[in-house]
């Protein structure tokens, strides 16, 4: 994996495969694709809604303003050169101080080709050598993709949940670096 800094306090990072970077306002009809495709158990919030929102021109508007998919770096595939989600840190204050939680999402028809893994993998090695000492994610319970992506990465449950009597159980998830 190698890092190199860009404008800002934006970090690419390159693995065999993929290239983690700033989002393009071009590619936001792929940030509204992993809305568009997300499974229903997600909260509504998280999604299209039945008025079509958010809209590609929103997610332009975002990307522009540097709020795209919380500030998430896009995952590019180096060969294709297609964006097909992000993988990055967020640090919204929900954890412990100086953990901030890994998060990822990737196109379906991405799936199963260890792309997540790979993505989620440099951005946990990066946050290593950031001098962080513990990363968390949550996934939902019924997420079996993300929580084996998070298995592979040495994540273990925290005993920790966050209920929503709608939408499931979410299992917080922590791994030492």
């Amino acid at each position: 994996m190698a890092a190199e800094e860009t404008a800002g306090l934006e970090v690419v990072l390159e693995t065999d495969r993929l290239l983690l970077r700033p989002w393009r306002v071009a590619e936001a009809a792929v940030q509204r694709e992993l809305w568009a495709e997300r499974d229903p158990r997600v909260p509504p919030h998280r999604r299209i809604d039945a008025a079509g929102h958010p809209t590609v021109a929103e997610f332009e508007q975002a990307i522009r303003a540097g709020r795209s998919s919380a500030g998430l770096p896009a995952v590019e595939r180096k060969v294709a050169g297609d964006v097909i989600g992000y993988c990055g840190l967020i640090d919204d204050g929900q954890g412990f101080e100086g953990e901030p939680e890994l998060a990822f999402e990737l196109l379906r028809r991405t799936w199963g080709r260890g792309y997540a893994t790979e993505a989620a993998m440099a951005v946990v090695e990066w946050a290593r050598s950031a001098g962080y000492g513990r990363l968390r994610a949550t996934v939902w319970e019924w997420n079996t993709a993300s929580r084996r992506v998070l298995e592979k990465l040495g994540f273990t449950e925290a005993g920790r949940e966050q209920v929503d009597a709608v939408h499931g159980p979410s299992l917080v998830t922590t791994r030492r670096l």
